[in-house]
């Protein structure tokens, strides 16, 4: 089974490491796709080697999208590619997992209006403009998605995102 990270530097470094460990604790081969091929650092210095260049990815490869938080989101959400993958598992029902500025990408793909979810609190208004129904909760689970607000929520994003892919 394989998951797919999309990501790039200023990620929140907790928010794509606890998913990415967790994973490949429940037996997930993980793919790190960024826009670059260099390790992406995160926000407190941690690094993460890239396997895949966003062009590279086929969506049909994997079982499930982790959208990590920090400053990324914003960095990547406007390349059409990224937009088309986070596409992709939406609209094929499967398990699409974002924390904090994570949301940001299923924004700007057009895919969570009517969508029950969360977000860092400085993203809400935005979620809300673009047609979901926000929700101040640890973890928010509508159907194929599941989204959470910060790194403090990471126990039930991963409890959750684990349920959801069946392990």
């Amino acid at each position: 089974m394989k998951a797919l990270v999309l990501s790039a530097n200023n990620f929140e470094d907790s928010e794509l490491l606890v998913p990415l460990y967790r994973l490949r604790e429940a037996g997930f081969t993980v793919d790190v796709a960024s826009d670059r091929r260099d390790p992406i650092r995160g926000k407190h210095g941690y690094e993460v080697p890239v396997n895949k260049l966003f062009s590279e990815v086929a969506a049909a490869d994997y079982k499930v999208l982790i959208l990590p938080g920090g400053r990324a989101p914003a960095a990547i959400r406007d390349i059409p590619v990224v937009q088309e993958i986070a596409r992709s598992f939406m609209t094929e029902g499967k398990p699409v997992a974002a924390i904090c500025h994570g949301p940001q990408i299923l924004i700007s793909a057009g895919v969570i209006r009517g969508r029950k979810a969360t977000c860092y609190k400085e993203v809400m208004i935005e979620l809300r403009e673009a047609g979901a129904r926000y929700e101040d909760s640890e973890v928010v689970v509508d159907g194929n998605l599941v989204t959470s607000r910060e790194p403090g929520d990471l126990p039930a994003f991963c409890r959750e995102l684990i349920r959801i892919v069946g392990q």
